[in-house]
């Protein structure tokens, strides 16, 4: 890849795991808009569930998520006081019966939780929703300190996926972001969910962080393939140390470059395809077997996820919900959230209410970022003449491109293998939100 190219489209765009972006959302929709949606939501939805457990043992520096270190469990177990009161709350406000297929606990790290706190937080969600046999039910898990008892309790859950972060293997690297994680580890955390028969195994990946190198990531690459996991994702990291204080102890001199960056994520995904891999849109890596690389894809919170519920309910300090007419956020900070939720009161802090327009622009974001496709034909089923502007804006961007970043398909146009590096810089181009002038768009 021409490195002028690479620079040219290295400026900061959003991830787009949802659109509009959180950056968006505002105070506008509270709690009382969220009260009307929940009970509006047509009986039989399938919907998901998303409890966030915002605590760790330590906390890692890279780290981009809402969480906190602490040392003592009695904040956790008043934090989940709090998270079973707002599970019965809403479950009471929505008002009919829904199905849920889909369950993610995410953090934070959901196996600082003791495996009596596992089980119980399990048979709520049961209690309070009608959870379908056929659900999947996912968990993230830091593998250090992981222990056989909470594996087989998140077992016994009902748990199907479980999600390991690795980030690198490279000792230099963890030092520098104060994450010290063996192979071991993670290979008894491996090892320990497939004894219990959760065969479905998600193992995460960073690349971009201080130290790293194109060798070291294919190392930790290869030593993440002995696992052979179903799913990898490969993340570059975000340095944010303006809006997260704990990045300032990353040693910015250490990090690589734009041009070495892409160099890590172009040998990683080398290094996985070879292995039998299959790309999934811009970041995931999958088993043909998978669900993720045969099925349909959709991309919400939690990124690429097979996952097509009519609507997204989150539980817990920051979570993020998604309902037909907008999306919703807890409180942030877990001490507030659960006076709110202890109240009897939701702790919904802001939102966003979608227009026809934001509905038709996160529906070609969302497939740009799946699929690689403008998608014009379902456009035109889904809005009618409503989506000529867009279709329009299309055939500008594909005039405009000097990059071979997309080529034409029909009456709209495919990302390139060439492009596809860089899918969110296209998807920014239909972003009306997104600042106009910290925008790379093709042949700009």
């Amino acid at each position: 890849m021409n490195p002028e190219v690479v620079k040219r489209y290295s400026a900061p765009v959003p991830r787009y795991t949802s659109y509009p972006t959180a950056p968006n959302f505002s105070a506008d929709v509270g709690a009382s808009q969220y009260d009307r949606w929940l009970s509006a939501l047509n009986p039989g939805s399938l919907i998901s569930l998303y409890l966030h457990i915002p605590y760790c043992s330590s906390l890692c520096w890279y780290c981009g998520c809402c969480t906190k270190a602490v040392q003592r469990y009695e904040p956790i177990s008043d934090y989940l006081t709090a998270l079973h009161s707002e599970i019965a709350g809403v479950s009471q406000r929505m008002q009919a019966s829904h199905r849920v297929n889909h369950i993610h606990w995410g953090g934070g790290s959901p196996n600082i939780l003791s495996a009596d706190d596992i089980a119980l937080l399990a048979a709520a969600q049961r209690e309070h929703f009608e959870i379908l046999d056929t659900a999947e039910f996912a968990v993230e898990i830091d593998p250090r300190g992981l222990d056989a008892e909470r594996v087989a309790a998140f077992a016994k859950a009902g748990v199907t996926r479980a999600s390991l972060g690795v980030q690198d293997f490279d000792t230099k690297v963890q030092t520098a972001i104060n994450r010290h994680q063996s192979f071991a580890e993670t290979q008894f955390a491996a090892e320990e969910f497939r004894a219990h028969g959760i065969d479905n195994i998600n193992i995460d990946v960073v690349y971009g962080l201080p130290h790293q190198t194109r060798d070291g990531v294919q190392k930790t690459i290869e030593q993440v393939l002995e696992l052979r996991p179903s799913r990898v994702a490969a993340f570059g990291y975000a340095h944010l140390p303006s809006r997260l204080k704990h990045q300032t102890m990353i040693d910015e001199k250490a990090l690589p470059d734009v041009i070495e960056r892409f160099a890590q994520a172009s040998r990683i995904s080398r290094t996985l395809a070879k292995a039998g891999y299959v790309r999934i849109g811009l970041d995931h890596y999958a088993l043909p077997e998978d669900p993720m690389a045969r099925g349909m894809l959709a991309r919400n919170f939690q990124g690429y996820t097979t996952d097509v519920a009519d609507a997204l309910i989150g539980f817990g300090a920051s979570a993020i919900g998604r309902l037909p007419q907008g999306y919703v956020q807890n409180i942030s900070a877990a001490g507030e959230y659960a006076r709110k939720i202890l109240a009897g009161e939701l702790a919904t802090a802001r939102g966003f209410t979608l227009s026809n327009a934001d509905k038709m622009r996160a529906f070609v974001i969302e497939r740009l970022m799946c699929d690689l496709t403008f998608p014009a034909s379902e456009l035109r089923s889904r809005f009618g003449t409503a989506c000529n502007e867009l279709i329009e804006e299309a055939q500008a961007l594909l005039e405009a491109d000097q990059d071979r970043l997309i080529e034409p398909d029909g009456d709209a146009f495919r990302v390139t293998d060439r492009g596809r590096p860089f899918v969110r810089s296209i998807a920014a181009c239909f972003d009306s939100y997104f600042d106009s002038g910290a925008r790379h768009a093709p042949g700009v």
